[in-house]
């Protein structure tokens, strides 16, 4: 059962930014544990943003397929590339081209990019985000494009906790912090769990001993094989047929798979969780969290953007697909000719050597003429859909998830509360976290308070809901989570609806993920939907872009050969008008 205490809390002064306020601050410190507690101690602030440490090291002891080699020189010809998307799948296929000397142009019609990870400022100077970003130990392709553009200091490292905040103030957790590393930190963090009883515990235990995680110690290839295999039954199917209890999937399982895909453990496949546990019983920092010092648009996003334009990369945004043109070769072999873009009343025909959809599920069907889906890869596309999900901002005028001490929830002088990525079985957003503490550079405000960000999963329920009562509903289970809240008062909100998040990761739609190379010669994919080893995810759109790119590279000759060939009949039908203009 969980206790009613929590796990340390973060205070800084309220007159400077957390990278200066912690350094220079020492604050007293109640530290729990689930059975006993202890005194009050004193410690200094150590702010870790590198990715120097604490990184897993995926090219050992983990599947090839989710951390490629770094790709050879390119020494075939310079290709145009014209991206579609400027998500992080998008932008990520624009670094590895650029980097192999391609000329690259990415369109967006959005006016910000980033895709699911955008933010764009309100015209108060709010930060406003598409959903909330936490960064694993084990997104080495993510860490890796973060180094590559400059933004490896732009990561706030949390402790080495998953916190579960119950009803009525109550918190479980979940905690790696060990002597030893994988798989004995994961181990004692699932004994000692405060979260579940002890023979839930003890049904998880044997759940997770008879589950493909075992394997992946000595042979995480043979593992995540057998992890694929299982992505037709869901994982609370699977769980309970090796001895797991309701109880855990509801008060544990259910809040991460909700945290992980936007849907439950019922609705998820097997596959998708496991993934991710075989990776944090292997790798000893897979489940340290990470989140951004500020908004993903001037910590991620921006670097990344800067990195394209300063390699000649080119971002044409507001400028939308209206069609991808295509024709065919003399021997019969589809190709896109172009794609018809759209601004406003402006209009164009963009033309390239390559062309890159890098969108997400209802951005691709929109894109994919109906007569491409007589090729397999396309129609099984339009077997996935995604998961509608809403993201909730609350500012407060005190700080909400400070349990401890109700004196200091109420003052504006020093920031104080729970620094992590926060789980909940008992509210309808599965997780959240206080902006103002976990990325304060953009989101802690002096003189104000917490800025929760929650995430209502599923959105479903919500999405046809009026703003307003989104806010009141919210506002009362947080209340319900946090009852020291009561009497703060909400000063700002903002809600964000996406109809299509990530895609639906249920049983038996891993085979639908298309590749990122197609039928058509000279048209590719990117986005985290795509065929991949990881999850849809930041890392999985990442992943995929490289993959794209990849892709790209390898058919270099062939597709310069193309541009060849349709210049040649472009010269000989120009020669064959001007002959009848002569006749004439």
């Amino acid at each position: 059962m969980a206790t009613s205490s929590s796990p340390p809390p973060i205070c800084f002064p309220a007159t400077g930014k957390l990278t200066t306020g912690l350094r220079n601050h020492s604050a007293g410190l109640r530290i729990y544990g689930s059975r006993r507690r202890l005194a009050r101690t004193r410690r200094s602030f150590v702010v870790r943003s590198d990715l120097d440490s604490n990184v897993s090291d995926m090219s050992v002891n983990a599947p090839k397929g989710l951390f490629p080699p770094e790709p050879q020189h390119y020494r075939g010809p310079k290709l145009k590339v014209a991206i579609i998307g400027a998500g992080l799948a998008g932008m990520s296929t624009a670094v590895e081209l650029l980097d192999q000397g391609h000329e690259v142009d990415i369109y967006d019609q959005r006016s910000f990019i980033g895709g699911k990870v955008g933010s764009f400022v309100d015209k108060r100077g709010n930060h406003i985000e598409m959903g909330l970003h936490v960064f694993f130990g084990c997104y080495n392709n993510l860490f890796r494009l973060m180094k590559k553009v400059g933004a490896e200091k732009n990561l706030l490292v949390k402790d080495h906790t998953h916190t579960f905040v119950n009803k009525g103030g109550e918190i479980g957790d979940l905690d790696f912090r060990f002597p030893v590393g994988a798989p004995l930190h994961g181990i004692s963090a699932f004994l000692s769990t405060n979260q579940l009883k002890v023979y839930d515990k003890a049904r998880n235990a044997l759940a997770l001993a008879l589950s493909p995680v075992v394997r992946a110690l000595v042979d995480p290839d043979g593992a995540m094989m057998d992890i694929r295999n299982l992505d037709s039954i869901s994982f609370s199917d699977w769980f309970m047929s090796k001895g797991g209890t309701r109880t855990s999937i509801q008060r544990m399982w259910d809040p991460v798979a909700y945290a992980l895909g936007f849907i439950d453990c019922d609705n998820i496949s097997a596959r998708c969780m496991l993934t991710i546990f075989s990776l944090f019983a292997t790798k000893t920092e897979a489940s340290l969290l990470r989140m951004l010092k500020g908004s993903p648009d001037v910590y991620l996003s921006g670097p990344i953007r800067n990195y394209i334009t300063e390699k000649g990369g080119r971002f044409h945004l507001r400028w939308g697909c209206r069609e991808v043109l295509y024709d065919k070769t003399a021997d019969g072999e589809t190709y896109v000719s172009g794609i018809a873009m759209s601004k406003a009343t402006q209009k164009k025909i963009v033309k390239a050597d390559a062309y890159v959809a890098a969108c997400d599920v209802p951005g691709i069907k929109r894109l994919v003429p109906p007569e491409w889906r007589q090729w397999e890869l396309f129609e099984n596309i339009y077997k996935l859909d995604g998961v509608p999900v809403v993201t909730v901002q609350l500012r407060y005028n005190g700080w909400v998830t400070e349990l401890q001490d109700l004196e200091r929830s109420r003052q504006l002088r020093q920031a104080a509360g729970l620094d992590n990525l926060l789980y909940t079985p008992d509210a309808d957003f599965s997780c959240f976290a206080d902006l103002a503490l976990t990325s304060p550079e953009d989101y802690y405000r002096e003189g104000e308070g917490s800025l929760l960000q929650c995430v209502l999963t599923p959105g479903d329920p919500y999405m046809p809901l009026p703003n307003e009562e989104i806010i009141r509903r919210v506002t009362d289970q947080v209340l319900s989570l946090f009852p020291s809240s009561q009497g703060l008062e909400v000063t700002w909100s903002s809600v964000v609806k996406i109809g299509q998040s990530l895609y639906r990761e249920g049983p038996g739609k891993d085979p639908f993920r298309p590749n990122q190379k197609t039928p058509v010669k000279n048209f590719f994919l990117a986005g985290s939907y795509t065929k991949q080893d990881y999850i849809d995810s930041m890392e999985g759109a990442t992943l995929s872009g490289r993959q794209a790119s990849a892709y790209i590279c390898d058919a270099g000759e062939e597709l310069m050969a193309l541009q060849k060939e349709l210049a040649a009949i472009l010269s000989q039908d120009l020669i064959y008008n001007t002959d009848e203009l002569t006749l004439v």
